[in-house]
């Protein structure tokens, strides 16, 4: 196999496009020989510094956007490969972010006197299987520079996981914190591999690393990005513009899922809870669970005229036979107070209100 050593390569030989490829590039990685590795609380600093890595994806934008709320707009600052669109230049700090370039990661967590850093640059499942070194650099490799320069300079470091870290032999209804995970996608390795060394970084160096493991997210404002929940994201939209809809999981496939809004909000109060209330590096976050023929069911509700066809994808229904069904986010509850607003009724009229709303300004422009 060819290597590849740049990022337009890597772009060029993606055939899915540079639009999944965030936050990356492919030149050789430089480790900082005997690092002095510390941790800093947040009692230490009035006002965090945060940097948000892959930052054009949903979860980033609507990220930054909270956390400038709180903590003022200059103070976040998002980054990615890509060039942004206006509306997010111009809504706040943005900078170019490489993170498969360690000395253009550290001279911005330096420069900016970063203190929290947030890690959303990744190759979810199904683009992941299309493409195993990407997704291996991407997530893996990438994932080692931020735990380094994160653990160097004493950043509270935010990464994501997900539903995808689970397995076949997982418990799948619930499925807790703590239990054999052994996925089967190169996605879901890579998200226990960063569980595991955010962990021994905690416990080895102080690094103050938080993590939660996402359910599928549902957002209004974005198109499928290359994960097998998907799905649940498309249905609106084609709802909506055309009435049909073909779905690539068998209608019986149960899953976890969430409205980004609770999402987002999980992710500002965990990275907000204090140190001492966080008996566990990595949390479970749970709303709700259905399955396509649920989710098609309530939407009806709205849109009678719905027609779903089923055409299921034998990869991305295998990938969501080995993940669980439900979460149990018991510890979460207990440890920082973690509850969701959205059931399925709710996520349903809060998306096609969203939506609606779209087409009509499209309609009168």
């Amino acid at each position: 196999m060819p290597v590849i050593k740049t990022l337009a390569e890597a772009v060029k030989r993606a055939p899915w496009g540079p639009a999944v490829v965030r936050g990356i590039s492919f030149s050789p990685r430089q480790v900082t020989a005997d690092a002095s590795f510390h941790s800093a609380s947040f009692s230490e600093t009035d006002h965090p510094k945060v940097l948000i890595t892959g930052g054009l994806g949903q979860l980033g934008v609507g990220l930054a956007k909270l956390l400038r709320k709180r903590l003022g707009k200059n103070n976040v600052i998002l980054s990615d490969i890509r060039k942004p669109s206006s509306s997010v230049f111009h809504s706040g700090p943005f900078i170019y972010s490489d993170i498969l370039d360690y000395k253009n990661l550290r001279e911005i967590v330096v420069n900016n006197r970063i203190t929290w850093l947030v890690h959303y640059s990744a190759l979810l499942s199904a683009v992941g299987e299309a493409n195993v070194a990407l997704a291996r650099s991407v997530n893996i490799t990438g994932l080692h520079n931020v735990l380094d320069i994160a653990a160097e300079h004493g950043l509270r470091l935010f990464v994501p996981s997900t539903i995808g870290a689970f397995g076949p032999t997982s418990p799948r209804d619930p499925a807790p914190d703590l239990c054999v995970q052994r996925p089967r996608t190169i996605y879901g390795v890579s998200k226990v591999h960063a569980e595991l060394m955010g962990e021994y970084y905690h416990h080895r160096y102080g690094l103050d690393f938080r993590c939660l493991r996402y359910p599928g997210i549902i957002s209004a404002d974005s198109m499928p990005g290359g994960g097998t929940t998907d799905y649940a994201v498309q249905i609106f939209h084609d709802a909506i513009k055309t009435g049909k809809f073909e779905c690539f999981l068998r209608p019986d496939t149960r899953l976890p899922m969430m409205y980004i809004d609770d999402c987002l909000r999980a992710t500002l109060e965990v990275l907000e809870a204090p140190a001492d209330t966080l008996a566990m590096r990595t949390y479970n976050i749970n709303a709700m669970s259905f399955t396509p023929d649920e989710l098609a069911r309530e939407l009806r509700k709205h849109v009678p005229e719905l027609e779903v066809e089923y055409n299921v994808d034998p990869v991305r229904q295998a990938i969501a036979d080995s993940w669980p069904m439900n979460f149990d986010d018991s510890n979460a509850k207990r440890d920082w107070g973690w509850k969701h607003d959205y059931d399925l009724p709710e996520l349903v009229t809060a998306v096609l209100n969203f939506l609606s709303g779209d087409a009509r300004l499209a309609r009168a422009n």
